[in-house]
């Protein structure tokens, strides 16, 4: 049987695991919130380990907490930082509101390490206590918006170069694919020809300016509330506490970060929180759109456009032997649908905040690291196992150019766009091309033919030939 130890709370005794380094508050959590199996992420649990550190050196400098306590509450967080402790963070990622149980695992945690590290026994707080001395100054309220900013931030230094990554293998693929001419496609019918390699460049901006956008939102995520204790007030903390601990804190971390001009708005408002979750949507939103282009123009081979070849990664069916289906683009679908769901519940829980406190935070927290971790790892796959890895098929390309009926478009200077039309509605009727049309009808010369129905030509802005434009009342 388990071994077990009794502690003593507010409400009363509860049994703890005998082994556990969290306390009587994170046991009841276990009891109370068995909802996912699902714990913290771990670089949530990295933020809370930095600012319990950053708080305690703060609390030091400032005579509030010993050296002895201080030096041993020091040691305890970063050891939280360094991830040894991770198995004991063990409350569920949904939980009571504003995050209070998490919040109290980590003191928890810290306490009976410090405790451990001065020759206590765990559960006794002989020396550190979890509220008296990890949390002197804190509140939840204020420690929790600090944590799920800062490890979103953290987590987000693992996005950004994979951004990079991709929009740099989409750009590469637009220089090696620029001559490959192709017909370009509006409302899924055929439109004037386009080059392959300036279909892939202009996703190569899309991820770009979708990494710019993230990186700008990420920004509302310095200013931080720390400080601000249970009301934004600073209520239970020195004057000078905050700077000291923020400034603490960004050192530890090594991201820029600095107090909030008004902690009661840092306490109030998440919509920083908000604003990651939404630009994480975006990215996913372009990610859907150019995964299903690449699906599109990967289809067939024998019956779809068949414009680019996609690797094969595994067999595509359990039935129909020799079946490669595009895995990539569809992961890649899969993972932005998560994305986009995420942040539907993380903009119902920025607005559900009421005066001086949205609780909504471990909900926040949890899906905006998701939404993170998951783009990440799925972004990486997909550059590496699928984007570097597309080639074209030239020749079907080729045909798709030449046989566009869109061609016609290049006549509108000389004939008209209704004597155009006429010859599109021919082109579908009989089969013939626009090019053949044009030759049988004599409408231009063969030099003009040969330039003016140039696809290469149709793909840059270029002014009329003057001397076959067409002339005023024609």
């Amino acid at each position: 049987m388990l071994e077990t130890r009794q502690e003593k709370d507010s409400l009363g005794w509860v049994t703890v695991p005998r082994r556990a380094y969290y306390g009587a508050q994170t046991a009841r959590a276990v009891e109370n919130y068995p909802i996912s199996g699902m714990r913290a992420h771990p670089l949530l649990i990295r933020a809370f380990g930095m600012i319990k550190r950053a708080t305690a050196e703060a609390n030091q400098e400032l005579g509030l907490l010993d050296a002895k306590r201080a030096d041993a509450v020091i040691q305890a967080a970063q050891e939280v930082i360094d991830g040894k402790w991770n198995d004991q963070f063990v409350v569920d990622v949904f939980q009571a509101g504003a995050g209070v149980s998490f919040h109290m695992n980590v003191n928890e945690v810290i306490a009976n390490r410090a405790n451990e590290l001065l020759g206590g026994r765990l559960g006794e707080y002989a020396w550190v206590h979890p509220n008296d001395h990890v949390n002197y100054g804190q509140s939840t309220n204020d420690v929790f918006p600090t944590g799920m900013r800062l490890a979103t931030l953290l987590n987000l230094e693992t996005l950004y170069p994979v951004l990079d990554q991709l929009a740099a293998s989409f750009a590469a693929k637009g220089r090696e694919f620029d001559g490959v001419m192709k017909s370009g496609r509006t409302h899924m019918q055929d439109a004037v020809p386009i080059r392959l390699g300036q279909e892939f460049a202009a996703y190569a901006v899309a991820i770009a300016k979708g990494r710019g956008t993230l990186a700008r939102a990420a920004d509302g995520l310095r200013e931080l509330g720390l400080g601000g204790s249970a009301v934004g007030t600073g209520v239970n903390t020195h004057p000078e506490y905050r700077t000291k601990a923020v400034a603490n804190l960004s050192r530890i971390s090594g991201q820029r970060l600095v107090p909030a001009a008004d902690m009661r708005w840092a306490m109030q408002s998440n919509a920083c929180m908000g604003e990651v979750s939404a630009a994480l949507r975006s990215i996913a939103l372009e990610v859907i759109r150019i995964a299903n282009d690449l699906r599109l123009m990967s289809s067939g081979p024998n019956t779809g456009l068949n414009e680019i070849h996609l690797p094969g990664l595994q067999p595509g069916s359990s039935i129909m032997p020799g079946k490669i289906n595009p895995v990539m683009p569809e992961l890649a679908a899969m993972v932005s649908f998560q994305v986009i769901g995420n942040d539907t519940a993380v903009a119902y829980a920025v607005q559900a905040g009421q005066l001086e406190l949205n609780v909504m935070m471990p909900t926040m927290a949890y899906n905006v690291l998701q939404s993170t971790t998951i783009l990440a790892n799925m972004l990486r796959q997909f550059n590496e196992r699928c984007v570097a890895g597309i080639t074209a098929n030239v020749d079907r390309c080729n045909f798709y150019a030449q046989s566009t009926v869109s061609l016609a478009t290049a006549l509108n200077p000389y004939i008209g766009y209704a004597k155009a039309a006429e010859i599109v509605k021919e082109s579908i009727a009989t089969g013939k091309s626009i090019i053949e049309l044009a030759r049988a009808k004599k409408l231009l010369s063969e030099e003009e033919i040969a330039e003016i129905l140039d696809p290469v030509r149709m793909t840059e802005p270029r002014p009329p030939l003057q001397a076959a434009k067409k002339r005023d009342g024609d």
